[in-house]
């Protein structure tokens, strides 16, 4: 039997006044591999928190065999990181630099946790990580023989975890499987809820429109007419009443199961909410933002260099590249209006950074969110309850949200705020699958213009109607999504390839006829041979 590395036993957590967890048993074996899943706000992190000895529950006990392992979210810089991992994570000749870029901060804390850990814990290790460092990530915890890992990226919980632990409602529930396994077990569930309601409102109204018929017959029942005798009314009398009798029990016997129905609740849908967009006084222009001759590094660190672009009006522009390529920086250019830079007049930024300093802790949601809003304060709710912020969690403080709250409520603030020129940061970043969904709805209806880096590929396929990818300093913009982009190239590879085929044909054919005694046209054919071999060159 596998050794347990960890349990903890009758555990309950408070914020407040409210309740955040409760579970009775949980046992970590050595080996399990375990994805942390749940909305946010439902605890994963501040049960990981828990777990590792970094909070002390209200309630209950944690036991811990081995030391714990722990790469935090929302972590400080490492202090210490091993060198060989720095390099193998793609960090050397970088850390002298004045700063790192978001995703180097996350390789950074990689490279800081221990490599010889029996008990790992990993929150969102892959958030600002390109496509390259999140090879690199899993490829490190494949190392760690037991892992706690809470993510919101598919496709690493599939890959690392062999259980699913979601945290619903304060409770635990576990999922043999990986995620994807998780996610059809979850869709199953939904399909079975959204059945059952179905049948339920069926039953429902089938029994109420029973009773009220009874209702209407019992009182339909005629009185004996004025012109019977004595003794014929006296039956009439009897009967109607005997008759009126079974009609009232008849319906007293169907209130009764009306009243014995088990309520089924309706499985919860999308929040539907309309954005006046014309309150953000949007420009008319056709280009919302443009740059010329940019030029811009840090020190000897050239990230830019002679280079340009504009943001088309309307546009949803993905900004691609990787980490330390300077993606950050071309939004902070562009927000601080630097050298070579141009807003139109009526252009109004609104940036969601990754720092979060927009939100006040010490004020509720509602009041962030209505701090800056030029929508209603209806609209306001219905926007954040599409971020799944809903009915008395408008009224919690900022500072007691977890990280994927925040994030949400920074969204809501921007999407309610004057600006009509957003400029996103990583936005799927600690959010959970219900949450992203949602963002990039509102996205897709979003009447402004946009510029995002985002190291999802679905969100990013899904909002962008164009990119703009970072090469040598440059900025080269493509209208279409990025796997249109990397169709169009794995395109232009195949005609090339077949191009190189048809010119070494070509080739061999003139070879073929040069190497003929007293062949007419020599010089001819040597000048293509010399064409033919200049154009393989380039190829």
């Amino acid at each position: 039997m596998s050794k347990i590395l960890l349990s903890a036993h009758h555990i309950v957590q408070y914020f407040g006044e409210q309740k955040i967890l409760e579970f009775e048993k949980l046992t970590v074996y050595e080996g399990d591999r375990i994805g942390i899943v749940g909305s946010n706000g439902a605890g994963k992190t501040t049960l990981l928190n828990i777990l590792s000895g970094e909070l002390v529950p209200d309630e209950g006990t944690v036991t811990r065999a081995v030391p714990v392992n722990y790469f935090k979210q929302f972590r400080a810089p490492a202090a210490q990181a091993d060198p060989q991992k720095c390099r193998e994570l793609g960090l050397s000749g970088k850390l002298s630099r004045e700063r790192l870029s978001g995703g180097e901060m996350t390789r950074l804390g990689l490279a800081a946790l221990n490599p010889d850990s029996l008990l790992t814990f990993a929150d969102e290790p892959t958030a600002n990580l390109d496509a390259e460092g999140v090879e690199l990530c899993c490829r490190m915890l494949e190392q760690y023989p037991t892992l706690l890992l809470v993510s919101h990226d598919r496709a690493v919980l599939d890959r690392l975890c062999t259980r699913i632990l979601e945290v619903k409602d304060g409770q635990l529930h576990f999922y043999t499987g990986n995620f994807t396994a998780y996610q059809k077990q979850r869709e199953e569930a939904f399909q079975r809820q959204e059945f059952e309601y179905q049948q339920y409102r069926s039953e429902k109204a089938r029994l109420e429109k029973a009773a009220r018929q009874r209702s209407q017959a019992s009182q339909s029942v005629k009185k004996a007419p004025s012109r019977m005798g004595n003794s014929e009314a006296r039956l009439h009398k009897r009967a109607a009443g005997e008759k009126m009798e079974k009609l009232d029990s008849a319906r007293k016997t169907i209130l009764s199961r009306l009243e014995q129905l088990e309520v089924k609740e309706k499985p919860q849908q999308a929040a539907l909410v309309h954005i006046d967009f014309s309150l953000t006084d949007p420009p008319a222009n056709r280009e919302i933002a443009t740059g010329s001759h940019v030029t811009f590094g840090y020190g000897n660190n050239l990230i830019f260099e002679n280079t340009c672009f504009s943001l088309p009006k309307g546009s949803k522009t993905a900004l691609i590249g990787p980490n330390g390529a300077g993606k950050t920086t071309l939004m902070e250019l562009i927000r601080s209006g630097a050298p070579g830079i141009r807003l139109v007049p009526k252009a109004k930024i609104g940036y969601f950074q990754q720092s979060l300093d927009a939100l006040d802790p010490d004020k509720t949601v509602l009041e962030n969110v209505m701090e800056t809003s030029v929508q209603s304060e209806s609209t306001m709710r219905g926007i954040l309850a599409r971020l799944l912020i809903r009915r008395e969690d408008v009224f919690k403080k900022a500072g007691v949200l977890s990280g994927g709250e925040r994030v949400k409520l920074a969204f809501a603030k921007l999407f309610g705020s004057p600006a009509n020129l957003l400029l996103l940061d990583e936005p799927t970043n600690f959010l959970d699958m219900p949450a992203i969904e949602a963002l990039q709805k509102m996205v897709q209806d979003y009447e402004g213009t946009v510029l995002f880096v985002s190291h999802d590929r679905a969100f990013s396929d899904a909002c962008a109607t164009r990119i703009l990818r970072i090469e040598d300093r440059k900025l080269l913009a493509f209208d279409g999504n990025l796997t249109a982009w990397e169709n169009k190239q794995a395109e232009a590879k195949s005609e090339k390839k077949i191009d190189k085929v048809l010119l070494e044909l070509r080739l061999a054919e003139v070879i073929s006829r040069l190497s003929l005694p007293n062949f007419s046209d020599k010089e001819a054919l040597e000048k293509e041979f010399a064409q033919l071999i200049t154009q393989k060159r380039a190829l």
